[in-house]
């Protein structure tokens, strides 16, 4: 069994999702982000940096417990747990791994910021929204032209690198994406949305996130709090 600490984001998404390809038994451990649950120090046990995801499994690499913080490492975990989503020939999982790095380098922290400056920031910067509104769009065209030539992120066969793209496209409107822009995402978009396991993940904990109205979930997520020496 594999317990899960996370939260529905994008990132937390990522684990979710694939838990629920792979086929494995997990137990989530809600960690709520806007009370400030991610400072708790049995949760900062095993994950040092206070970011969801995290897991622990109960058997790890040598029969032992292991924990692991951090999504992009945990997709590559869980995918040698498996032997599923990452190629095994040296050529085709590099293919994946760069792709990866893509989500987790560039993918991730800008549509991010993206994210923060249109939607969370007390007051609207012009320049940020347009610096990070702008990157995202460049970036979706990185992966639209991608998508023009292989019917997945990395190729022929959906892997890690979809499953790590794919929970950070679905706020794309808070992004300011007009999708006619990008017809070969839009289409991956869509054929990824409708997988079962897919459909799945993105519903773990999603009742419990509200919308971030408070003045406390904001101090505890934006505020000087996440930047306490711990």
């Amino acid at each position: 069994m594999i317990d899960v600490y996370s939260w529905a984001t994008p990132n937390g998404h990522k684990v979710h999702i694939m838990l629920e390809e792979c086929g494995l038994p997990y137990r989530v451990h809600p960690i709520n982000i806007g009370a400030g649950d991610q400072f708790r120090p049995e949760f900062l046990k095993i994950s040092p940096n206070n970011k969801i995801p995290a897991i622990v499994d109960d058997k790890g690499p040598d029969g032992q417990p292991i924990s692991l913080f951090e999504s992009g490492a945990i997709l590559l975990y869980l995918a040698a747990k498996t032997g599923k989503f990452l190629p095994r020939t040296d050529r085709q999982k590099f293919e994946v791994l760069q792709w990866l790095m893509f989500q987790m380098g560039g993918v991730g922290p800008m549509l991010g910021q993206t994210h923060h400056f249109r939607i969370y920031a007390p007051e609207k910067i012009e320049y940020a929204v347009n610096r990070y509104t702008n990157e995202t769009k460049r970036l979706y065209g990185v992966m639209d032209k991608q998508l023009a030539t292989h019917r997945y992120i990395a190729g022929a066969a959906y892997t890690i690198a979809d499953i790590a793209i794919f929970p950070w496209l679905r706020s794309w409107q808070n992004q300011g994406i007009d999708w006619a822009d990008y017809p070969h995402l839009k289409k991956w978009f869509d054929e990824i949305s409708v997988r079962p396991a897919v459909m799945r993940g993105v519903q773990v904990l999603a009742d419990l996130r509200k919308p971030l109205v408070d003045d406390k979930a904001r101090e505890m997520m934006f505020g000087a709090t996440q930047y306490q020496k711990r």
